[in-house]
């Protein structure tokens, strides 16, 4: 059914929302300029965004900051590390090559939007560029830039994402142990995933 508050149109979101000021329009290109080079080497973190047959996925990316590499202009470069071997993005990526990039840098308000197509590798002399602690990603991810911008502050400072934790704060979320006991009517151990997490992690790294 039809909401009669819905918006259906361009026309209707364009009337709600109005044309973007010069500003917004002036800071999208299509190649990496050397200010937006300076956001992608001071972040630690990324949102990968992917399509592919299944649907969408976005599931994040991070290392040191600059673990994305710029290799020209119009190229970056992305470690795939190990993971839960899920490879949702990367099952997506082969299928549909379009993605898109959500770049932070903590203490920064604005962020980086990079668009482009997607391409996956496993060239030797590039896997060994990224290697960590002696172990090599598992494939590179190689980005063909269409464009980018940065995003304003507002919602980081809305959100208030960099404001300090306090020493005491508790955790008042479920633990991935407690999650996947719920999910499983405690047919998963929870405790004991919960326990060994820390040094799993710790261990598989990289």
């Amino acid at each position: 059914m039809t909401s009669s508050h819905a918006i259906e149109t361009i026309a209707q979101l364009e009337a709600l929302f109005g044309q973007p000021g010069d500003a917004a329009l002036k800071k999208e290109v299509p190649y990496l300029h050397p200010s937006y080079r300076a956001l992608i080497a001071a972040s630690p973190f990324a949102v990968l965004a992917t399509i592919g047959p299944g649907g969408l996925d976005a599931s994040p990316r991070g290392d040191p900051p600059g673990f994305v590499a710029v290799q020209d202009e119009k190229t970056l470069l992305m470690p795939e590390r190990r993971g839960n071997n899920r490879i949702d993005s990367l099952r997506n990526i082969v299928a549909d090559p379009r993605v898109a990039l959500l770049f932070l840098i903590p203490g920064v308000g604005e962020t980086l939007r990079v668009n482009g197509k997607a391409q996956l590798t496993v060239e030797p002399a590039l896997l060994e560029r990224f290697a960590m602690d002696g172990k090599q990603p598992q494939c590179v991810i190689r980005i063909t830039v269409e464009t980018v911008f940065f995003q304003c502050a507002r919602a980081i400072h809305r959100s208030k994402l960099w404001a300090p934790v306090p020493a005491d704060a508790q955790r008042t979320v479920p633990t991935p142990g407690a999650i996947l006991s719920a999910l499983t009517e405690a047919a998963f151990d929870g405790e004991t995933y919960d326990r060994e997490l820390p040094a799993r992690q710790r261990a598989t790294l990289y």
